[in-house]
């Protein structure tokens, strides 16, 4: 359960810090107090989205703490333990919000995001709002009620999960299908492209031989007397340098001339070298015109080909490779629809499968939820309405995220009449009263062990009130209970009761207190008589109190 809350600087609020109790806890004040805000700042904790303008005036940030005992929660304590986040037998949720908007959060002082926050705190906290009669019109949140009270939200979102991907694979064999011609008339170019390519068969440095070959031969003549010029240039001076060796070997000339001597020999060696490679050089070289054509032409058809798919003529091998690879995989096309419409075919089973047990099942939650609800709608004066969780078949080749129904809730006020939706038949407080109702159901099935009830009270008083009061503190034997009242009758129903009241002058803050009985006394006396209390309201309250 949540134990401890702690507020800093959010909203009105400067430094705020509540000890919560298990049980029923009535939370209680004048309007504008900040009755509200202990619920606004927990949501933040449990993952709803952070506002700028919540941070108080002049503060830096808001922070909000909440601490929560999980030693009996075997759920939150698996969630913790699969998120590496389990530290005892306490879960600290901590929320940051800074004046520029940004927020951080924290679970046991481990940095989470909100769907962290979100998915724990659906473990932990089941909110039920005042405004939750408006939304209650809304089919989507009847068939999130029925979920709820039927225990088939796992399955509901396994469901809608499913179905979505069913969507996405049924899309993607359209547009598969829709490509088929254009994918044909690809294949026949393919196909003649890669035919040319690999008559052609062009290696990958196929193009540097031929452009050297055909250097070579279309200049052969020019070359061959160039080269044979130098190589007997480089002979005779070979022979030139080898006689002034012969001469500078002389005795007469002493031991210094050595040095030059060897330069002189080491030159005469290269060039003979260089005569003898030049004539290798030669030897390798040929006039053959036929060969000169064959290059040529071999290089004319290199270059257009090159200019058709317009890449460079050294790329044509890589070229052929990459149209190959095209190519193959437009063949297997035929063979991803085939698959592609073979798993659809089984997902679809699995789905209808699936919507069908989901379909069982909510029926059985149905009857029992209407059951639930008439029950406690007679409770609330309204033993002459019916109630019927009505099925709105889908079609099933839909592939419908809601599965293979639509849940709408449908009533009947006066007996003989025929039900309808909660939109055209009930009324104002009647549909006040019904909410109430379906709330108090599901939260009998409820994993959450704290439950928070923000005004759910709202259009009801008087006998009406005290069954309310009656119903929530029968809910606290399970679970904790916080609720949020501006009516007595239920205000005195809680076991621990807490005054949300403003202080200070030039500063505001919402301080908060647990009331005593005489001090409950008071409080649930302004309640009923307003700013005069008299010794009546006073009496009044007490047998509120007493008949608690």
């Amino acid at each position: 359960m949540l134990t401890d809350l702690s507020i800093r600087d959010y909203a009105i609020v400067q430094r705020l810090d509540v000890e919560l109790r298990g049980g029923m806890t009535c939370v209680t004040g004048e309007t504008g107090a900040g009755k509200s805000i202990l619920l606004d700042a927990l949501g933040l904790c449990i993952g709803d989205r952070a506002d700028a303008r919540a941070v108080r005036a002049g503060a830096d940030r808001a922070e909000i703490s909440a601490l929560f005992c999980v030693e009996d929660l075997p759920l939150a304590r698996d969630w913790l333990e699969r998120e590496a986040l389990i530290e005892g037998h306490e879960c600290l949720i901590r929320r940051t919000v800074t004046q520029d908007g940004r927020s951080r959060a924290f679970i046991n002082g481990t940095p989470a995001t909100l769907a962290q926050c979100s998915e724990l705190g659906e473990l932990l906290v089941d909110i039920h709002s005042q405004h939750a009669h408006q939304s209650l019109l809304r089919r989507a949140v009847q068939r999130a009620l029925l979920d709820a009270f039927a225990g088939t939200e796992a399955d509901a979102h396994a469901v809608a999960e499913e179905a979505q991907i069913l969507r996405d694979l049924k899309h993607e064999l359209e547009v598969l299908r829709a490509s088929s011609n254009e994918v044909a008339e690809r294949r026949d170019l393919l196909n003649y492209q890669i035919n040319e390519l690999a008559e052609l068969a062009f290696g990958e440095s196929e193009l540097e031989t031929l452009e050297n070959d055909q250097t070579l031969l279309s200049h052969a003549t020019w070359i061959m007397e160039t080269v044979h010029g130098v190589a007997g240039q480089c002979a005779d001076l070979g022979d030139q340098l080898r006689s002034s060796v012969s001469a500078l070997s002389d005795e007469r000339l002493g031991p210094k001339i050595e040095e030059g001597r060897d330069l002189i020999a080491s030159s005469q060696i290269q060039l003979e070298e260089a005569a003898s490679e030049l004539t290798r050089y030669l030897d390798a070289i040929e006039l053959d015109p036929q060969r000169l054509r064959e290059v040529e032409a071999r290089l004319d058809v290199a270059y257009t080909l090159s200019r058709k798919h317009r890449i460079q003529p050294a790329a044509l091998a890589g070229h052929l490779q990459k149209l190959t690879d095209e190519l193959e995989g437009l063949e297997q096309g035929d063979l991803s629809i085939e698959r592609l419409e073979a798993e659809i075919s089984n997902r679809q089973a699995s789905w209808t499968e699936r919507a069908k047990k989901l379909t069982q099942k909510r029926t059985v939650g149905a009857k029992r939820l209407a059951k639930r609800a008439m029950e406690l709608l007679a409770q609330l004066a309204m033993d002459r309405c019916s109630v019927e969780v009505g099925f709105i078949d889908l079609p099933p080749e839909s592939i419908d995220p809601r599965g293979l129904e639509e849940i709408e809730i449908w009533i009947a006020t006066n007996p003989g009449s025929r039900p309808g939706p909660l939109s055209r038949v009930a009324s104002g407080g009647e549909l006040s009263r019904i909410s109430l109702a379906l709330q108090v159901a599901v939260a009998d099935n409820a994993t959450a062990p704290t439950m928070i009830f923000d005004e759910v009270d709202v259009g009801v008083g008087g006998a009406i009130a005290d069954i309310v009061g009656k119903l929530l503190n029968t809910l606290a034997e399970n679970v904790q209970v916080l609720c949020v009242t501006h009516l007595p009758q239920v205000a005195a129903k809680g076991q621990h009761h807490v005054k949300v009241s403003k202080a200070g002058d030039k500063v505001v803050t919402t301080k908060l207190d647990y009331l005593s009985e005489d001090e409950r006394v008071e409080e649930l006396s302004r309640m009923l008589g307003g700013a005069v209390v008299t010794p009546a309201t006073r009496e009044n309250a007490r047998e509120l109190l007493a008949a608690r």
